[in-house]
């Protein structure tokens, strides 16, 4: 089936997952903007304070790890293992939520459409 495609329509669905991971990071960066008022908005969840010391202190990877950890930990695992405050969750910011849900939705798209180019190459 892929066989028949077009060069560029292969290239696209199998190279698109790579070219959205470039974009979610530079969506990170931008969120590094962010980061600030997202920690003090999670300043009751240890796991965020714990990880946010050191990893504030390692320049703009560190930085990128932390936001990366933020949205990992968003928010129901972090809550029943007892790492994040429900009340921080309940009072963080909604435009900074907002920002957060489209970085969980980019990376799910990449999964997805990973997963799809995987199986149309590999059973091709």
């Amino acid at each position: 089936m892929i066989n028949a495609w077009s060069l560029w329509v292969v290239i696209l669905v199998v190279g698109g997952p790579f070219l959205l991971s470039i974009g979610t990071f530079a969506y990170s960066l931008y969120l590094m903007r962010h980061l600030d008022s997202m920690l003090k908005a999670l300043e009751n969840s240890r796991h965020i304070v714990v990880s946010g010391a050191g990893l504030q202190q390692q320049g703009w990877f560190g930085r990128l790890m932390l936001v990366a950890k933020i949205k990992v930990m968003w928010p129901g695992p972090g809550i029943r293992t007892g790492e994040m405050d429900p009340d921080d969750v309940k009072n963080f910011p909604p435009h900074l939520k907002q920002l957060l849900k489209i970085k969980i939705l980019i990376s799910g798209v990449i999964v997805i459409w990973g997963a799809i180019a995987f199986a149309l190459v590999k059973f091709r």
